[in-house]
């Protein structure tokens, strides 16, 4: 009987912890970024740009536009999502979303400056 009970417990804590909102991003006054998707990770690889963002089971590269802007020697990046992640699944989760730099359309060696906020993983539910 208490192993059952611990269990119920157990899984109630997680359900919550799978409920608990992103935390909030606040951008600097007078810009149009809080519309930024917030990222856990970048990675420049020789080929393609991958970026970690959060997920409830279904987010998919589909699911993101990106804006280029090109000024000077200077490239600017930014990601944002299109749709929602409808998926509702146990655990919050993250997914690896991998762009080429042709779909981007900038050179492989393009120094790039990604305007999203970068925020930890500190794990399922965070």
């Amino acid at each position: 009987m208490n192993r059952r009970l611990l269990i119920l417990a157990g899984l109630g804590l997680l359900a919550g912890c799978a409920t608990a909102p992103p935390p909030p991003i606040i951008a600097p006054a007078g810009s149009d970024l809080s519309e930024l998707e917030p990222l856990f990770a970048v990675d420049a690889g020789r080929q393609a740009l991958t970026i970690k963002v959060s997920s409830n089971g279904c987010t998919k590269k589909e699911d993101f536009a990106f804006f280029v802007e090109k000024k000077g020697e200077g490239t600017t990046l930014a990601f944002g999502r299109k749709r929602l992640d409808p998926c509702r699944s146990f655990a919050m989760g993250r997914a690896e979303l991998t762009f080429t730099y042709e779909e981007l359309g900038v050179a492989a060696r393009t120094p790039l400056f990604l305007l999203n906020p970068v925020v930890a993983w500190t794990g399922p539910g965070s």
